[in-house]
């Protein structure tokens, strides 16, 4: 009995150590090492060839970029889960899409529901999937040849390839990727890698001068021109790698890229853009090349927006200067950009792959960006996709294009979609080989860089912040509510309850509600007229600062206040915020106001009073010379009339309030009256007090409504209760989802 005891705890010993060696480890034996190695997709010249009963034809990649993130979760808690994926690739095929992109090893429920989506279908999805390099990595001391940044993107590769043929075991969060049992073998799917990130041109640089002498790789399957820099020998070590290994282990191979944008793009740009966009660095593929043995081939793949970072424009408004005027204001000399496009080695000049017909597109607009794409595809010999292009419905604005339009920010559902219809045409006819749409959904948790300083970024998962714009890519929506907002912004009064009024001052009425991304309010007066009638309502949130005189509109108030909502009909209703409480000048006040209000303080009763802004541009492009380019600022205060009920014909995703009978309904972004986390309902306390944005947490706010009067406007206290982590969402597809649909299936008939 203790033999035979013995035997079986030996045997179980056995399997758990061949089963971790196997799934976790990547140990195996080839038995069958005379196979030969297929491939079902491959390239020709520019062009992605797809094979289908034998037969390898044309295809084109029309794809969709899928985040990890929910409401009320951080994309590192991969909590979508098994159902949703089925949902998600249902309607993603339905929009026309043909491909799916994601940036990183996801949850095994996103690996089993693409199993099963595309199981039995004729016409499935297609996968694109992401190698990540977090940003740490990117930001630190290292180089990309230190052991840490460069083996762990080798382990990931080797651990991407072993899920995606089903056969590995992971724990959540190890190296901040997904986790699970990985036992579906998605790979009949799966049309290439994509290695890489948005590199930080300080990285590259950094790896190009610290790691010289490692500019020369021969693999197997990918080798490097004697013009490769070291960080390009480098990808070309993981690419060859990668391919390596799924030869070697599984007798497959899928296509190959590298991620790439504007920031490494190929290309050298006169002295003026290169200082203002700090173009660095150059990363090109080309010096990465395919030997016999690699069937499938590569592409390069770009992230291109057309609002940033847009050279093309900028060389054309700083053309008109003359290199020595241009040298003299920047302080730079002829050798110095010498020595700049040295250092960049073999990178050719923007100049020489375009055209001067390029900056036109098929509707005869002047378009720097279907520009951009032809000289990127002119200068590549291989496919060219683009990997990630989209605007953003979000109601903060952070670059401007100003040949199209095509803003980050500040666009409705419905200029979203066309935007991405008229990208897509661009892209289609500089003649890449593809594009994924970024993204599928919202993100609550994003962060952008005209909005991170006014915000808790430890909360930013937990409330939909409508002034980022970062969070609003999605062509899904999630709006608060499980199944319906509290408040739907259409002028009907009929959702509002006598529960709902905070204060009642004379003839009129104010009510208020508010959820994960709005407060809502409904002023009500009789007889109200929208063309003759005001409404001012003041608002104080922090107790620190605040005015009982406004300035700007020469009213008073019961109360100090920080912000004054003014409903002056359809083109003159604003919030004003206090000078003291400006968030743009506790951050940006010597970019654009000239002045230090660390040194000259505004007053805590000041009352000045004046408009909210975001900064757009934080410097100029050349000192002394272009002024228009100084400063330059969106005006985020400014409210927009028009109806924000999504079921309804007129809907406009960014309208801030619309007029009903005798009243008005409003809705208010919590970022615009400085709430930095509403979920713990904290706004900013006082800026010179603490030297920037700090938190200060509050119980109440107080309100108040009136006309221009010679009596000041009384002012109640409204209670405000957070909800934590408990946030509550459902979603919806935008009508930019619609639109694009209508068009990309229109291609196909």
């Amino acid at each position: 009995m203790k033999k035979f005891i013995l035997t079986v705890c030996a045997l179980v010993a056995a399997l758990f150590i061949g089963y971790t060696a196997y799934y976790q480890f990547g140990i195996y034996i080839d038995l069958r090492p005379e196979r030969p190695v297929e491939t079902f997709v491959k390239t020709e010249g520019k062009t992605i060839l797809l094979e289908k009963n034998g037969v390898y034809t044309p295809f084109e990649i029309r794809g969709v970029d899928l985040g990890a993130g929910l409401p009320g979760r951080w994309a590192t808690d991969y909590a979508v889960d098994y159902d949703t994926y089925l949902r998600w690739f249902e309607q993603i095929q339905a929009l026309g899409a043909n491909t799916i992109r994601v940036y990183t090893i996801l949850h095994d429920d996103f690996y089993n529901a693409f199993y099963a989506y595309n199981k039995d279908r004729e016409d499935p999805l297609y996968l694109l999937h992401g190698v990540w390099v977090n940003d740490y990595m990117q930001f630190s001391h290292r180089d990309a040849y230190d052991w840490d940044m460069f083996q762990t993107i080798i382990n990931d590769c080797r651990s991407l390839v072993d899920i995606l043929h089903g056969k590995k075991s992971m724990s959540l969060g190890n190296g901040g990727t997904g986790g699970g049992s990985y036992r579906k073998d998605v790979s009949p799917w799966v049309i290439g890698y994509l290695i890489g990130v948005e590199w930080e041109s300080s990285l590259v640089v950094y790896t190009n001068q610290k790691s010289e002498g490692l500019e020369d790789y021969s693999g197997t399957y990918l080798y490097t021109t004697e013009d490769a820099t070291p960080f390009e020998a480098m990808l070309c070590r993981v690419g060859d790698g990668v391919i390596r290994y799924e030869s070697e282990r599984y007798r497959q191979q899928r296509l190959v890229a590298f991620s790439n944008w504007p920031t490494t793009d190929p290309f050298v740009y006169p002295a003026a853009v290169a200082d203002y966009r700090q173009k660095l660095a150059c990363l090109n593929v080309e010096h990465i090349q395919a030997t016999g043995s690699y069937q499938s081939g590569m592409f390069a793949s770009y992230h291109v927006y057309p609002y940033f970072p847009d050279y093309l424009e900028l060389m054309s408004g700083a053309a008109q200067y003359g290199e020595e005027e241009i040298e003299r204001r920047m302080g730079t000399s002829t050798k110095s950009y010498l020595e700049y496009r040295l250092s960049l080695l073999d990178a050719p000049a923007v100049e020489e792959y375009l055209r001067e017909s390029d900056y036109y597109d098929s509707q005869g607009r002047y378009n720097t960006y279907i520009a951009y794409l032809r000289a990127l595809n002119r200068f590549h010999t291989i496919p060219v996709v683009i990997s990630e292009y989209g605007v953003t419905t979000g109601r903060g604005m952070a670059q401007r294009d100003v040949n199209t339009g095509r803003n980050q920010g500040h666009m409705s559902e419905q200029e979203q979609g066309q935007a991405l219809i008229d990208c897509y045409r661009d892209i289609m006819d500089a003649g890449c080989a593809g594009s994924c749409v970024f993204t599928w959904q919202d993100e609550w948790f994003k962060r952008t860089w005209n909005t991170m300083h006014a915000v808790d970024l430890d909360g930013t998962a937990y409330w939909s912040d409508y002034q980022t714009n970062e969070q609003y890519f999605g062509l899904l929506a999630f709006d608060p509510g499980r199944e319906r907002s509290v408040c739907y912004v259409d002028g009907d009064a009929s959702e509002w309850t006598e529960e709902d009024v905070v204060i009642t001052s004379g003839n009129m009425k104010l009510s208020m509600k508010y959820d994960e991304k709005f407060i809502y309010l409904l002023a009500e007066k009789p007889g109200f007229d929208p063309e003759k009638d005001h409404f001012f309502i003041p608002v104080d949130t922090t107790p620190k600062t605040g005015s009982t005189y406004c300035g700007w509109y020469d009213i008073s108030f019961e109360r100090a206040c920080d912000f004054v909502i003014l409903i002056d009909g359809v083109s003159g209703s604003r919030v004003v915020v206090q000078d003291r409480y400006d968030a743009l000048a506790s951050t940006y006040a010597a970019e654009y106001y000239e002045d230090d209000f660390y040194v000259n303080t505004p007053d805590k009763d000041s009352p000045k009073f004046g408009r909210i802004c975001l900064p757009l541009v934080v410097e100029k492009l050349l000192p002394d010379v272009d002024e228009t380019a100084a400063g330059e600022l969106y005006e985020t205060g400014k409210l927009r009339c028009g109806n924000a009920n999504p079921d309804a014909e007129d809907f406009d995703s960014l309208a801030d309030f619309m007029f009903g009978e005798d009243c008005v309904e409003i809705r208010l972004p919590w970022q615009l009256l400085n709430f930095s986390n509403p979920s713990e309902m904290m706004v900013h306390d006082d800026y010179y007090e603490n030297y920037g944005v700090e938190n200060l947490k509050i119980r109440e706010m107080y309100l108040g409504v009136g006309e221009r009067s010679e009596y000041r406007i009384p002012m109640t206290s409204v209670p405000l209760k957070g909800w934590g982590q408990q946030v509550t969402y459902h979603e919806r597809l935008k009508r930019s989802y619609y639109i694009l649909r209508e068009y990309w299936l229109s291609l196909d008939t």
